[in-house]
């Protein structure tokens, strides 16, 4: 598909990329912008990339960076210190990545040099496009007056766009059917009446075991009931939904990604923007009412060719045109025990990149305390004021008894579990 795409490209023709979620569509804009970008100094802003929700945006800005090098490159979004933002735009990055609402805060307080940028990225455009979005996207679209090039990409295609989005000569690569793009799924159903679902979807999770899943619901409420059901049995968990406080949204995802936790119960917004590779099940608790919501929610799983299992709970009296024909009824065991706790515990410290520290000077800390060892630390991630450690579980209490009070960098470090 990146290929196909950088085949295809040309200077100043529009692009609508069509691909299945985890076929690399990142990588493919990625390669164009890289291609387009300019070296001169004297350019301000070059590229700006819109995409629709805060963990999406995190998630570009760390691949972009590791293809595109020798360029300054900075995400802007809701629930991020706008000052940090400010200061950061005080010397222009050449790439933007960044959440409507919070493009245009910086817009309308002239932050943002808007004469330079010659190419639009809209990723996920038709998400971004859906009403309420709409709006703001004209704003956008209308606040830069010297576009040259835009890039559209997603996993689902809409009819039609609105005027706004004129697009010039455009090259449409539509690899939605292409049998090298298909993620290889298994698509199974539970069968339960209404009253015994929850039961059914613990049940459910305890004949699962290890598997690393993602179950979906259609409204926040019913995450935070299913949530309580889990607490109540003593199964570890996380949410994610736009109820939560951006830095518990992002802390539940962190946990997801660096195994301190293996379920995740959501509503569509983890359907988009969520790189994690070793999703292994997804779980439609609730089914969404459109189809297209039920493709990208299935594209967290069987991501760059990999298996994965979706499964669907239905009443039985539920009938969805889009569900696959002779779905494979799961027959639900009962009383079995729970899965056994995951193999990691997160600690966090308030020290990150601001301060000097980072996952070198972590390790290196740990490690002098006596009888740990480098097999016990997992995925670190280091941001500008914090840090998390992803630790084995039997050595998280006494890495907080013993590491606590030290110094690192000249920063005196408390161990705290998440």
């Amino acid at each position: 598909m990146q290929e196909s795409v950088l085949a295809q490209f040309k200077k100043n023709q529009d692009i609508v990329l069509l691909s299945p979620t985890g076929s690399g569509k990142t990588l493919a804009f990625s390669l164009l912008v890289s291609q387009l970008i300019q070296s001169d100094k004297s350019l301000r802003t070059q590229t700006l990339v819109v995409v629709p929700t805060r963990e999406l945006a995190l998630q570009i800005e760390s691949f972009i960076k590791k293809v595109i090098t020798g360029h300054k490159i900075l995400c802007v979004y809701g629930g991020h210190d706008t000052k940090i933002e400010k200061n950061a735009l005080r010397e222009a990055p050449a790439i933007i990545i960044g959440t409507p609402g919070r493009i245009i805060y910086h817009l309308e307080r002239n932050y943002i040099h808007t004469q330079d940028v010659h190419t639009l990225v809209l990723d996920e455009f038709d998400k971004s496009l859906e009403l309420g979005f709409q709006e703001q996207l004209q704003q956008i679209v209308e606040a830069f007056p010297n576009i040259k090039q835009k890039i559209l990409t997603s996993a689902t295609d809409l009819a039609a766009l609105p005027d706004f989005v004129t697009l010039n000569d455009v090259i449409k690569i539509d690899n939605l059917d292409s049998e090298n793009n298909k993620p290889s799924i298994i698509y199974k159903k539970v069968v339960s009446p209404v009253q015994y679902k929850l039961k059914s979807l613990f049940n459910l999770l305890c004949m699962l075991g290890d598997q690393k899943i993602l179950i979906f619901c259609n409204h926040r409420d019913a995450v935070d009931h299913i949530s309580e059901l889990l607490d109540d049995r003593g199964l570890i968990h996380d949410i994610f939904h736009g109820g939560l406080e951006q830095r518990d949204r992002e802390l539940s995802i962190l946990k997801f990604r660096n195994n301190s936790n293996r379920i995740l119960l959501t509503t569509d917004l983890a359907a988009r923007g969520l790189d994690i590779p070793e999703i292994d099940v997804i779980i439609h608790y609730q089914l969404p009412y459109k189809e297209d919501a039920f493709i990208h929610r299935n594209g967290r799983t069987a991501r760059m060719h990999a298996k994965g299992e979706v499964i669907v709970m239905l009443k039985p009296d539920d009938d969805f045109p889009y569900l696959p024909e002779c779905t494979e009824e799961l027959i639900i065991e009962e009383d079995l025990p729970l899965p056994e706790n995951t193999p990691y515990s997160t600690l966090y410290i308030s020290a990150g990149k601001k301060d000097k520290v980072n996952k070198i000077d972590i390790v290196g800390y740990i490690l002098q305390l006596e009888g740990l060892e480098k097999d016990d630390i997992g995925t670190i991630e280091v941001r500008d004021k914090d840090a998390y450690i992803a630790v084995k579980r039997s050595v998280a209490s006494k890495i907080i008894k013993e590491g606590s009070n030290g110094k690192i960098k000249g920063n005196k470090i408390k161990f705290i579990r998440t």
